[in-house]
């Protein structure tokens, strides 16, 4: 058997084999992958361009009134919420994998259930809570017997209103890869540290923070960008940011081509984000020595800092998820009856239609991309999946400004050509429907999908290729009779977060949207820009209950993270 391994290994590598693979990377499969880069970069490239375009009045009085007040709130919008993603995500995270307190296994998967709630819903849940006439407010007055204007209470429509929610929403994604480098940190560091008389915290600040570095940078750079694409709840707290800027300039002064300038300055804050990320992991990597693992041993908390540890746990998951989520099933009980009528069921079918055929498209493509890299993986082949990916990085009112210039100039040039030769208008044919939209879902949503598919494909042994190979199985079929249905559950997973993800998406859809077709996205927006909160209630809590689903699937996988768990149990004494 060693003796046939051997010889089938030493023929896939003789020269007809490397000749093969030399072929491969600039065969038909490559130039596919290109080409899918190509497409998918379109809005990016149109944005970039325009800032060559000249100047119209519509820039020259952006920049003389509110371009600074974009560039400072954007600024501490950032800053703002990098510090509050950063203590709670990476604390809590250092709490749950590394010391032992009550609840703490209830913790481990609960800190991720504000992952499923869109920013835009938690802004006007606390908007209706905290406002003057809100149930919190109202309480205080009648328990102190305090009139208008006689007390002081924190404004939430504010730019630290913002932050503060954002950062309730979005420090799961820090959450999330901080404690996968916590759990895959090697016991043996953390004990040289216990040795030398380094306590809990010590040992979280000078070892393991240190060495989890490359993964909170990459969780903060997720959250950052999250927030700056953020649009609904920057809207709806009137706070102006470089999002609602692109949005009233294209609809509100009606000039395409300075919202798409302001886009481009946009993309210069993602660039600058994705710069520093790279820049501060630098060189640095760090490897495990051992193959053996152990449990991490936990410090047990007593005293003060267990009740510590369980408030600092409890309060993101009450103010984050709870909290908001009791709101709005109340809301939803109080108005289910007038509004879940025929009007939300056929957006709830829009949304469910449109949301799944982005995930069906996305997954084939990522599928695609992937299996592209993997039997020609030469650099063109992986440059152009890495710059298909990009799009996750782009807020989604900049791809809807790159989809919608090309698209509306390439159905003017196809009317006009039809007028003039047949007398016949084909009308908005890219730009005035789905397509528009379902493209810009594809290309915000693609990296989502390709990331997931790429760590399935590279659980298959490259033995499966060979043999199928040695059957005469083309490339092709090989992808759809062998690799498909051995990943089809990353196939699977990665269709339902883009699903999720392209429900919850806001300023994409408002902007791109045909004439009469609503999202429950769109719905609630609309309906809370109206003050009618409780009515936006139903449609928000849909894409809640929706987006607890891949929450679930994640928080299930994490616990099964660390490296060697299953050679642990399996080894007695181990």
């Amino acid at each position: 058997m060693a003796l046939a391994e051997a010889a089938f290994d030493g023929q896939s590598s003789g020269p007809t084999d490397k000749s093969r693979r030399r072929s491969a990377q600039f065969g038909g499969w490559t130039v596919l992958a290109l080409a899918i880069a190509a497409i998918v970069s379109i809005p990016i490239l149109v944005v970039l361009a325009s800032v060559f375009v000249p100047t119209t009045e519509v820039w020259s009085h952006l920049v003389d009134t509110v371009l600074g007040r974009y560039v400072t709130n954007t600024l501490w919008l950032l800053a703002g919420v990098s510090v509050l993603t950063l203590i709670m995500g990476a604390g809590t995270a250092w709490l749950v994998s590394m010391c032992a307190f009550p609840g703490r296994r209830v913790f481990e998967w609960a800190l991720l259930l504000p992952l499923a709630m869109p920013a835009y819903a938690i802004a006007f849940t606390y908007g209706g809570m905290m406002d003057f006439a809100g149930p919190v407010q109202t309480a205080l007055r009648d328990w102190f017997g305090w009139g208008a204007g006689e007390y002081w209470f924190p404004q939430v429509r504010s730019l630290p209103g913002v932050i503060m929610l954002m950062g309730l929403v979005l420090y799961p994604y820090v959450y999330l890869l901080a404690r996968t480098a916590f759990l895959e940190q090697s016991v043996c560091v953390l004990e040289v540290g216990r040795t030398l008389g380094q306590g809990p915290w010590r040992t979280f600040r000078r070892i393991a923070l240190p060495l989890a570095r490359p993964a909170i940078a990459a969780g903060m750079a997720l959250a950052l960008m999250e927030a700056l694409s953020e649009f609904g709840a920057v809207q709806y707290f009137a706070v102006d940011t470089f999002t609602t800027g692109i949005f009233r300039t294209w609809y509100g002064l009606g000039d395409l081509a300075a919202a798409a300038q302001l886009a481009a300055i946009l993309m210069l804050f993602i660039f600058a984000l994705l710069a520093i990320e790279r820049i501060s992991r630098g060189r640095a990597a760090y490897h495990h020595t051992s193959t053996k693992y152990r449990p991490l041993p936990r410090y047990r908390l007593t005293g003060w800092a267990k009740t510590g540890a369980i408030a600092a746990c409890a309060i993101p998951i009450f103010l984050g998820f709870l909290l908001p989520a009791g709101q709005l099933a109340m809301w939803s009980i109080e108005t289910a009856p007038a509004i879940l009528d025929a009007r939300f069921l056929r957006e709830a079918a829009n949304t469910i239609g449109i949301s799944a055929a982005a995930a069906v498209l996305a997954v084939g493509i990522a599928l695609v991309l992937a299996y592209a890299v993997r039997i020609a993986p030469g650099r063109l082949a992986r440059a152009g999946a890495r710059i298909a990916g990009l799009g996750y990085a782009i807020p989604g009112p900049v791809i809807a400004v790159g989809v919608m210039i090309p698209f509306a100039w390439t159905d003017n040039a196809v009317d006009g050509w039809m007028r003039a030769t047949f007398n016949v208008s084909t009308g908005l044919v890219l730009s005035g429907t789905v397509f528009a939209l379902l493209f810009a879902y594809i290309v915000r949503f693609l990296a989502i999908s390709l990331n997931t598919v790429e760590s399935g494909l590279g659980k298959v042994t490259p033995n499966m290729d060979r043999a199928a190979r040695s059957l005469g199985a083309r490339p092709g079929a090989t992808l759809r009779r062998v690799h498909a249905p051995m990943v089809r559950g990353s196939l699977l997973a990665a269709g339902l977060l883009v699903f999720v993800h392209a429900m919850k998406e806001l300023p994409a859809t408002l902007i791109l949207r045909p004439f009469d077709f609503n999202t429950l996205a769109v719905r609630a927006f609309e309906l809370a820009s109206d003050e009618r909160l409780a009515d936006a209630a139903p449609a928000a809590l849909a894409i809640v209950l929706v987006g607890l689903m891949p929450v679930l699937v994640l928080s299930r996988a994490l616990t099964k993270s660390r490296p060697g768990e299953g050679q642990a149990k399996s080894r007695p004494g181990s």
